[in-house]
C-alpha cells in the first residue's frame, strides 16, 4: 500500500489526485478517483457562483468520500473569487486548491476549517506558500500539460521543494502518467501525485472524443511549451500538442498576440452556440463542435505513456499496483 501522511491529512486511502483540468475533469471523473481511494478534484474557474451549490450537491451524490475544488485566481476578479469561495465553504468544502497566488483567500478558507493547497513552480514560490499558511504544496514541473507555473523539471523541483518546506507535505505534478512515475515521485520525497494527462484519456473525462484519440497517438516530442493559446488567459505559459494553429503560427515567425495569422477567426462553438475564436485558451470538451483539432490541445510530456482509454477507477488501481511493483522490486534487489 502506498500510503503517506497526505492520506491522513485529507482522509483518503491513496495519495493520487486527478488534476482539475477545466471541464474535462467532470464530476464523474473526480468522483471515480475519490471512490477509488484517491482525491478527486473539480475546477471552479469555469463556473458561476450561482451554479456552485448544484455542482457540489451533484458531486456529493456521486461520492461520500473527500474531494477538493480548484480555483485559478488570474481567471476570476477578486470579488467574484471571494464569492465563489464563500459559497463553497458554506456548503462544506474542506479542501481548496489554487493555481496562482491565493494569499488573500487563505484566511477565508482556514476560518471555515478548510485546507489550502498552492501550486508552485519554484522553490521561492514554495517558501512563500508555506509562509502564507499552505497546508499542502503542489510542485509542478515543466513537463506538465496545460498551464505551467515554472521552468524547472519535476525531477529537480520536487526534492528541492520538499527540502525547502518540510514538514509541509508536497505533491508532485508534471510528466507522471504511470505507476513508475508515482514511485519516482514518492522516492523524491513527495507525499502524493497530481496527474492530468493520463486522466484525459479516462472514460469519465469530458474531453472531446477526438482529443482523447489524439492523446493516445501522441508522444512527448509532440508537446510544445508556449504562450500561444492566450485568449482569455494572457501571459500564461502552457504545454499543448502541436496542431494546425501552432504550425501556422510558427510558419509566420511566431508573431506576438495581435499579429498572428487568422487571429479572431471563429473555429468552434460551445453547446450553447457561443463562438470560440482561434488562440482561445479553451481546450476541446465533448459538447463542443467545429475545428477541434485547431484548439488548445493541452497535454504533458507523459502523454507517450498513455495508450488506452479506461475507467478512472482502473487507472487509479493500475497506478497503485505499478508503484507497488516498483517498490517491491527495489526491496528485493537491495
Amino acid at each position: 500500500m502506498i500510503r503517506t501522511p497526505l492520506c491522513d491529512l485529507f482522509g483518503i486511502e491513496l495519495p493520487i489526485m486527478n488534476a482539475p483540468m477545466g471541464l474535462s475533469a467532470s464530476l464523474e471523473l473526480a468522483a471515480a478517483v475519490s471512490n477509488s481511494g484517491g482525491l478527486g478534484l473539480i475546477a471552479m474557474a469555469p463556473r458561476l457562483p450561482a451554479d456552485i451549490p448544484t455542482v457540489l450537491n451533484q458531486m456529493r451524490a456521486l461520492t461520500p468520500r473527500p474531494f477538493g475544488i480548484n480555483f485559478v485566481p488570474p481567471l476570476d476578479p477578486p470579488e467574484r473569487l471571494h464569492e465563489k469561495l464563500r459559497v463553497c465553504l458554506e456548503w462544506g468544502v474542506k479542501i481548496v486548491t489554487f493555481w496562482g497566488n491565493p494569499d488573500e483567500y487563505v484566511e477565508q478558507a482556514h476560518q471555515a476549517g478548510a485546507l489550502v493547497t498552492y501550486t508552485v513552480g519554484s522553490v521561492s514560490e514554495a517558501r512563500d506558500a508555506a509562509a502564507a499558511g499552505a497546508d499542502m504544496i503542489v510542485a509542478q514541473g515543466w513537463e506538465a500539460g496545460g498551464h505551467v507555473r515554472g521552468t524547472i523539471t519535476t525531477l529537480a523541483l520536487v526534492p528541492a521543494v520538499v527540502d525547502a518546506v518540510s514538514p509541509t507535505p508536497v505533491v508532485a505534478a508534471g510528466g507522471i502518467a504511470d505507476g513508475r512515475g508515482v514511485a519516482a515521485a514518492l522516492a523524491l520525497g513527495a507525499s502524493g501525485v497530481w496527474i492530468g494527462t493520463r486522466f484525459l484519456a479516462s472514460t469519465e473525462a469530458f474531453t472531446h472524443p477526438w482529443f482523447k484519440q489524439r492523446v493516445l497517438e501522441a508522444n512527448a516530442e509532440d508537446t510544445v511549451y508556449s504562450t500561444l493559446f492566450d485568449g482569455g488567459f494572457p501571459d500564461a505559459p502552457h504545454r499543448s500538442l502541436r496542431n494546425s494553429t501552432m504550425e501556422m503560427w510558427e510558419q509566420a515567425g511566431r508573431p506576438p498576440s495581435g499579429q498572428r495569422p487568422l487571429e479572431g477567426q471563429i473555429i468552434a462553438h460551445r453547446s450553447d452556440g457561443t463562438p470560440i475564436p482561434r488562440y482561445r485558451s479553451l481546450h476541446p470538451i465533448a459538447s463542443m463542435q467545429g475545428e477541434i483539432e485547431a484548439m488548445a490541445l493541452y497535454a504533458g510530456q507523459g502523454v507517450g505513456l498513455v495508450k488506452d482509454i479506461k475507467p478512472a477507477a482502473m487507472i487509479v488501481e493500475q497506478l497503485k499496483c505499478e508503484a507497488e511493483q516498483v517498490f517491491e522490486k527495489w526491496k528485493l534487489s537491495t
